[in-house]
This record gives structure tokens, C-alpha cells and sequence, in this order.
């Protein structure tokens, strides 16, 4: 288990090998060509040490690495500030994120796909502005009014990501509890509802109920999100929140139990087309 910079620093080390590997280059000769001692390439590959984003674009220039999204990718986990476009945009709240939350978002904005199991909240991708605000104002405590708006607003830009060129694919397993916790009152629960309709409708979310007929299963031991890259499988990764921290969990052994264990949770929920008539049947007072 590694917190959000210690995995990201591990993954772009572990990226960065792997392409030194296929330009068929010693650690030595990569040094040699980008101007280093052997032992700065080797610090970097082990995540030993962080690596300026600067240093990064050299390395992928000395391994002949052209693919553009890749090396956006391996630029966002080195810390890279230098587009100004969308992909940073939430480095203008950090006086108040928290460093796993920006970790998190900036695997977010990059990831091709994510997959989901909420057992208490809506997603916060699908949430209403009135709901992200009742769970923002109950899960930390004693925020004032100008931090709870900045911190809703944080939550609505990253929805951003279902609607970009590149649109994120979501795939989301929702426990029949959270459709039925009230929160933020009848009012902010029927809009959410709506906004859950809607949200399934889009070609690139898959939102799933898992009803309460199913009993116990391996998603009560709690939530976690699964971060996946269309550019290399050896950057996903898995997180689980708590309340004060997030873990991200990166070996390829964990990965395929939580892969494994949301392909369960899949099985035992309902379908999509009758998540979404159970969904409509609540917002219709059934």
C-alpha cells in the first residue's frame, strides 16, 4: 500500500524502465546520452527520488518515445504544470486539497477508464451540485461557506472527464443503499435520481444497482475505485478511501483481485437496463 505521491513516483519509475528497456539502453548509456551519473536514472526507475517533469521529457526524448498521450500521461505523474489547459486546472485549489486528492484527480483526468463500487454515495462524476454540497458539508467538519462552494467546485469540474474529446469510460456499481440514503432531503434525492437517469443514458457510463436480494458480497469490506490507461496497463491502479487518506494499491496481484472482485459485482447486479427502470421506478414514487 502506498499513499497517492509514493505510487505515482513507484509507476512513472517503473514506466520510465520499461521504455529504457525497449530502446535496448542501459541505465548507464540513458545517463550518458541525457547528460547524468547512472545513479540519477537509477534513483528515478526505483521511485527513490522525484523527477522534475523537465527531466522526464528528456528521458522520453532520449528513448524515442513519440506517443503523445503517453508521455502526457508520464508528464501529469512527474508533476507537469507546463500545458495550462484542463488537465491541471484543479493546481488552482491547492490550498485546500489535500496532496491524495489532487493524486487522485490527476489519475482521473488522465485514466481511459474507471470502474466504481459505492456502497454509501453517489459517484461523485454523477453527482447534483445540491447533493456533492450535502456530502461535502457531512463528510468534513466544520468547513466554512467560501471552502464547502470551493470544494463543490472541485467536485463539478471533475466531471469534466465524461465529457471531454477523450471521454472517460465509467463503469459504476452502485449498493441499492445509496439510492435510498437521504441525503440532502426528498428535493436533493429526486434530482439526483434524475441526474442518475440521465447520466446512464451517455454511451460511455455503464451504472449498475446491486440490490439488497444479493446478500453478502465482497463489495461490504467497502469501496474502491479501479484506474485504468489505454496507453500501458502498468499505470492502473486501484484506490480505497478512508476518512482521512486514500490508499492506492498498485501490485499486479491486487489489481487482479479487485478486477476480479468487481467482475463479481457486476454479475450479482442488476443489469443496466434494469438498474435504470429501478432507478425510475424510485424517482416515480414506486
Amino acid at each position: 500500500m502506498q499513499n497517492g505521491p509514493a505510487v505515482r513516483r513507484r509507476k512513472l519509475g517503473a514506466e520510465l524502465r520499461a521504455l529504457r528497456t525497449s530502446a535496448a539502453l542501459t541505465s548507464g548509456e540513458a545517463a550518458r546520452l541525457v547528460g547524468w551519473h547512472q545513479s540519477k536514472v537509477s534513483r528515478i526507475e526505483t521511485g527513490a527520488s522525484g523527477v522534475k517533469p523537465a527531466d522526464v521529457r528528456l528521458l522520453l526524448d532520449a528513448y524515442g518515445v513519440a506517443d503523445s498521450q503517453l508521455r502526457e500521461l508520464l508528464l501529469v505523474l512527474a508533476g507537469s504544470d507546463e500545458d495550462g489547459g484542463r488537465h491541471h486546472w484543479w493546481h488552482a485549489y491547492r490550498g485546500i486539497l489535500p496532496p491524495t486528492y489532487r493524486d487522485f484527480i490527476s489519475l482521473e483526468s488522465q485514466a481511459s477508464a474507471m470502474r466504481t463500487l459505492e456502497t454509501s454515495v453517489v459517484p461523485g462524476l454523477l453527482q447534483t451540485p445540491e447533493y456533492a454540497r450535502a456530502v461535502t458539508r457531512a463528510a468534513v467538519d466544520g468547513l466554512d461557506d467560501e471552502r464547502l462552494d470551493a470544494l463543490v467546485e472541485v467536485r463539478l469540474a471533475r466531471q469534466d472527464v465524461l465529457r471531454s474529446d477523450r471521454p472517460l469510460e465509467l463503469s459504476a456499481v452502485l449498493d441499492e443503499a445509496v439510492l435510498h440514503r437521504e441525503i440532502g432531503g426528498p428535493d436533493v434525492m429526486a434530482r439526483q435520481r434524475e441526474r442518475l437517469l440521465e447520466a446512464a443514458l451517455l454511451p460511455q457510463v455503464r451504472l449498475q444497482v446491486l440490490p439488497f436480494t444479493a446478500g453478502a458480497h465482497v463489495g461490504v469490506t467497502g469501496p474502491f475505485v479501479i484506474f485504468s490507461f489505454s496507453s500501458t496497463s502498468d499505470l492502473d491502479v486501484v484506490v480505497l478511501d478512508h476518512l482521512t487518506s486514500s490508499l492506492y494499491l498498485e501490485r499486479k496481484e491486487d489489481l487482479r483481485a479487485y478486477t476480479e472482485a468487481f467482475d463479481a459485482l457486476r454479475i450479482h447486479a442488476l443489469s443496466p437496463e434494469e438498474s435504470l427502470d429501478y432507478i425510475a421506478g424510485l424517482a416515480d414514487g414506486a
